[in-house]
């Protein structure tokens, strides 16, 4: 037997407040917190017993049996679709973890759209008619680089996602549906456009194979060639974006009326055997990070490791083994160690789009570099004071002379950066003149997974729409 941690913050909002006493046998789908604000009801992903409840987490001590088996969610029987999808915790699977259950609760066929500027985009045709319909924008993007589930999830459970998608459609009384994937998924693209080929209402948009195609604004952009600025949510676009798992958990909580008590995620990099992705399907949320690498295989040169990385190459956070995933954990990545700056200066390039000055901090503290100089992408915005950095067009750069001639003057001989591929593209066109050495943020982790490190952009923004069949 072993233990299950599952948090109380699962997403964004406030706590869970616990609804269970230690000693309490519970099962899989047994509520045991409940949302004290914004936030989403919290379940049990396994059978046991409630060991310990503290300020931030209910720790559950697993049986020896764990049946397939759960507790429906509670609902009347007249209870609506929204009802189920809200009672069953369901929240953004590939982010912050925003409650869905809030973010479908919207009628997109009376929302009016809000003021912005239309992309150019020949691929799209309703740029010439903007606001005509409402969406459900499906973000099948896998956006950060090495996560493969969400395509094996499209591969392998196509229906279902589509359902979900339906559902969203229906509740949000949204005209329109596009599955925003990348063109490099061959077999998923086939499998999508199987599936939706009689679909009236339901298409596909190609998305070019760059960081970050995934974020919600890009995937506005992308889809339909409307610009939000950093203030505006997509339904200023008359939209809804949501996440491919999500959809899948929806059509989850509607149709089984299941709870959300269980992730999808890839594990990755320093794994014995490869550093080909590891997919696992419906972990229990709770279990601990170390578990799954060692489902994986186990660390292949545990003396060699630089961080493990819970999330993201781009978006995460190093990680110890005995966290718990959550309801947002979507990768785990192994990597090896980071180059030794010791004595150097360093200055570090704050994007939107990567990681925040506090985690280029800690990346340039295990490098042991000295950060001397501190810069920011000009169009990286803070709405607000201390709120997470937006990216005024994500994958879109205007160039990053100024900041590197500003490292320069700093006395600064590395750069730490952690852009989009457009925006290390601009940085490399001057840095190296410069006698800048780069070390961009994903490093050690693309070295890790097989991956192709940020530098040049070697591939078009734009792909062709087309798609051979015969491929």
């Amino acid at each position: 037997m072993g233990n299950v941690q599952i948090l109380l913050r699962q997403h964004v909002g406030a706590p869970c407040a616990p609804c269970v006493e230690v000693g309490a046998d519970v099962k899989k789908g047994t509520l045991i917190a409940t949302p004290t604000g914004l936030g989403a009801n919290i379940f049990s992903s396994v059978y046991g017993k409630v060991a310990e409840i503290t300020e931030d987490r209910i720790i559950i001590e697993m049986a020896d049996e764990q049946p397939d088996e759960f507790v429906p969610i509670d609902v009347p029987a007249d209870a609506s679709k929204l009802d189920m999808v809200k009672a069953a915790g369901v929240v953004g699977m590939g982010g912050a973890g925003f409650p869905t259950g809030v973010k479908l609760n919207i009628n997109l066929s009376e929302t009016p759209l809000g003021e912005m500027n239309p992309e150019i985009n020949p691929e799209i045709d309703d740029v010439k008619e903007p606001g005509k319909y409402s969406y459900i924008l499906v973000n099948a993007a896998e956006c950060e680089p090495g996560l493969e589930h969400n395509i094996r999830q499209l591969e392998e459970q196509c229906d279902k996602c589509l359902q979900g998608v339906k559902y969203c459609m229906e509740i949000t009384q949204a005209d329109k549906a596009i599955f925003a994937i990348k063109k490099k998924n061959k077999k998923a693209v086939k499998t999508l456009m199987a599936a939706i080929e009689n679909e009236e209402n339901i298409s596909m948009h190609l998305l070019p194979d760059i960081y970050p195609m995934g974020e919600e604004r890009a995937v506005v952009r992308e889809c339909l060639g409307l610009n939000l600025d950093t203030t505006q949510l997509p339904s200023a676009a008359r939209a809804v974006v949501v996440n491919l798992e999500t959809a899948a958990r929806v059509a989850e909580a509607i149709d089984e009326k299941r709870p959300c008590i269980s992730k999808n995620l890839t594990v990755r990099g320093n794994i014995k055997g490869g550093n080909a992705a590891h997919v696992f399907m419906d972990v229990p949320i709770g279990v601990s990070v170390g578990e799954m690498i060692e489902k994986a295989g186990g660390l292949d040169k545990p003396d060699q490791v630089g961080e493990i990385i819970m999330g993201g190459a781009f978006t995460g956070r190093a990680a110890e083994l005995d966290e718990p995933i959550t309801k947002t954990t979507g990768g785990i990545l192994t990597t090896y160690k980071m180059p030794d700056l010791t004595d150097k200066k360093v200055g570090l390039l704050v994007c939107a789009c990567g990681g925040s000055e506090a985690r280029m901090r800690v990346i340039a503290e295990k490098m042991h570099g000295e950060v001397v100089s501190v810069c920011r992408c000009k169009q990286a915005i803070e709405n607000k004071p201390g709120a997470p950095l937006k990216c005024l067009r994500p994958g879109n750069c205007p160039g990053q002379v100024k900041n590197n001639m500003q490292f320069k003057k700093d006395g600064c001989e590395y750069i730490i950066i952690g852009n989009c591929s457009d925006c290390t593209n601009t940085v490399m066109a001057s840095a190296p003149q410069m006698g800048l050495k780069v070390f961009h943020q994903t490093d050690h982790v693309m070295r890790a997974v097989g991956h192709a490190q940020y530098r040049q952009l070697t591939v078009s923004k734009w792909v062709d729409q087309d798609i051979d069949v015969e491929d």
